[in-house]
């Protein structure tokens, strides 16, 4: 039993609501407490102090229980459809000996509540003083039926490892990823390669203090499932401030014309396969697979339809066809009949991109039946297969229909997309295009013949793979022969300039491979001008004209100040760059 002073404490506390929204729909999730009045309450300078007290008291696990019965009183008191709520524990209470596992099952019933309503947070930093803290806890919750998420992710020493451990359903990341998202290139390559890895398997990603819509849509971009933050809604004692719903999040994520449609999943595509209940009995299963005989896999949601993984039905073939399969399903007695014969499953949001959801399935490799379908968390369909093997032929059709046949490149359908969208992007970001246009190319082709051409256009298509492709927010373009385009988004003009300067310089030092010794040692070669005279003529190099953009200005002096900089480039020896303004 809790002693009177920590009651006391405890009646005084107060308890603050933030909304965790989807940051397609902007739908309200789940809600994260946090404990207010602390000060007040019994002199403690912070949260961390007051825990490390109870925990100094050996009245840790019983603080927390009482807090815990606080807490739900006041959740329950919220209207909103299947809002979970978000409760940080702190790992010390296994180390409390009056510790006992299924206090907060006791506790749910008590108050009806269902287990599925409540997730467990569990800050990795605690693994820096117990590695083992967070995997422990993951599982005792994991197994009495509870959500689990671990809160600020990468910030411990497990780092990675805690993605490859089936406990964990959602992870946070920790506002030093979020902080300044839209400029920091590393941050942004090494928070989408985090996220890519989670959804590989199956676990949602959570970015908290997420402040303004730059960072929303940095977040947007790199494929975070969920948002926290004072850009939706600071933390209150009123927990009526909590909207069910958030409109202009919504709108953010409906009016971002970035993205090409034609690379989402088509809805005609995703088969509605029958569900069931993790409440299921066995006898219900046999039954299904009777009604539905041409399905091999039933798939198994909770009471709030998130889903939970598959049964194969060859997994209960042998029971079901037994001479007492029927009359054994129905004298089964299991808190969890299903869970024995359930598995994982690979999984992808409705909103992913189509090349998302290949590459999700070709490393996953759990299931080569296909790919469950969520939209909003909650399951939605199945894609099959065959279903993916076809979108995955018109998407290669799509991008080969536009690619240039010698340099595999994207060509100028692509990149009119590409700077259309510079413009209607709403977002106050700087862009940087460039065009490139080789320098004595004709008198070249006519000296050497159209394969030493070619062997030209190729080597510096390679050079700009080479120098762009493993960098954040570049994209690449052959707009046909001898130009080529490049777009940079969110970099400094210096920056910008010195990639671009790199590869000229690369381009005119490999392209003397491309003639004979004698004409190498003069530096120039000698051929006919347009006019039929023959002259002189250097080396190749490429002239770059470099075109900055802000994304909310005009496009109607695009043209005339693009033809500017192309006219001086050819005449200079570095790249010119001009300010659209």
């Amino acid at each position: 039993m809790l002693n009177e002073k920590w009651k006391a404490i405890i009646s005084k506390l107060k308890f603050a609501y933030q909304p965790i929204v989807s940051i397609r729909s902007g739908k309200t999730y789940g809600v994260e407490v946090f404990i207010r009045n602390y000060t007040e309450a019994g002199g403690f300078y912070s949260i961390q102090n007051f825990f490390d007290e109870a925990f100094g008291d050996g009245t840790l696990y019983q603080v927390d229980l009482y807090i815990r019965v606080e807490v739900l009183k006041k959740f329950k008191k919220f209207k909103i459809d299947n809002l979970r709520l978000f409760y940080n524990i702190d790992y010390r209470i296994v180390q409390m000996p009056d510790f006992i596992i299924g206090n907060t099952t006791e506790l749910f019933k008590e108050l009806k509540l269902d287990n599925n309503l409540i997730y467990f947070e569990i800050s990795e930093k605690s693994t820096i003083k117990d590695p083992n803290a967070i995997k422990s806890l993951l599982s005792i919750y994991k197994q009495e039926g509870f959500g689990t998420v671990v809160d600020n992710f990468a910030t411990g020493i497990s780092g990675f490892q805690l993605l490859y451990y089936p406990n964990c359903d959602l992870i946070k990341l920790d506002r030093m990823f979020i902080e300044d998202i839209a400029k920091d290139l590393k941050k942004r390559l090494f928070f989408s390669s985090i996220i890519k890895m989670a959804h590989i398997v199956n676990i949602k990603v959570i970015a908290v203090c997420v402040q303004d819509i730059e960072e929303y849509y940095a977040c947007k971009d790199m494929g975070v499932d969920f948002i926290q933050g004072y850009f939706i809604e600071e933390p209150s004692i009123d927990y009526k401030k909590v909207k069910p719903y958030y409109e202009n999040i919504e709108q953010l994520y409906k009016n971002d014309k970035r993205e090409s449609k034609s690379n989402m999943i088509e809805k005609d595509s995703i088969d509605k396969i029958p569900t069931l209940l993790n409440s299921s009995t066995l006898e219900e299963i046999f039954v299904y697979f009777k009604i539905n005989s041409s399905n091999t896999f039933v798939p198994i949601i909770d009471s709030y339809n998130k889903l939970l993984g598959v049964i194969y039905e060859k997994d209960i073939k042998k029971l079901s066809y037994s001479q007492y399969g029927m009359s054994l399903a129905k004298n089964i007695n299991s808190d969890k009949p299903v869970e024995k014969y359930m598995t994982s499953v690979v999984s992808a949001e409705i909103s992913w991109s189509v090349d998302k959801i290949l590459d999700i399935y070709t490393l996953s490799q759990k299931d080569n039946t296909g790919v469950f379908i969520t939209k909003n968390n909650e399951y939605y369909g199945f894609l099959d297969t065959n279903n993916l093997l076809r979108l995955s032929y018109f998407r290669n059709l799509e991008i080969a229909r536009d690619q240039n046949p010698l340099t595999k490149l994207p060509g100028n359908t692509q990149i009119e997309k590409y700077i259309n969208n510079i413009f209607l992007n709403k977002e106050n970001k700087i862009y940087h295009i460039v065009y490139f246009d080789f320098n004595d190319f004709k008198p070249f082709n006519d000296s050497y013949g159209f394969r030493q051409g070619d062997r030209a256009i190729n080597i510096f298509a390679q050079i700009l793979k080479k120098e762009l492709s493993s960098k954040e927010k570049i994209f690449i373009g052959h707009i046909g022969g001898d130009d080529f385009f490049c777009g940079l988004e969110g970099y400094k003009f210096e920056d910008s300039f010195e990639i671009i300067k790199k590869i000229r310089d690369n381009f005119k030092l490999d392209a003397t491979s491309l003639y004979n010794s004698e004409d190498r040692q003069n530096n120039y070669i000698k051929s006919k001008d347009r006019f039929g005279i023959k002259r002189k003529f250097k080396l190749l190099d490429v002239a770059a004209a470099i075109i900055e953009i802000h994304s909310l200005k005009d496009k109607k002096y695009f043209d005339d100040i693009l033809n500017d900089a192309k006219k001086s480039a050819k005449s200079s020896n570095i790249p010119i760059g001009l300010s659209l303004i």
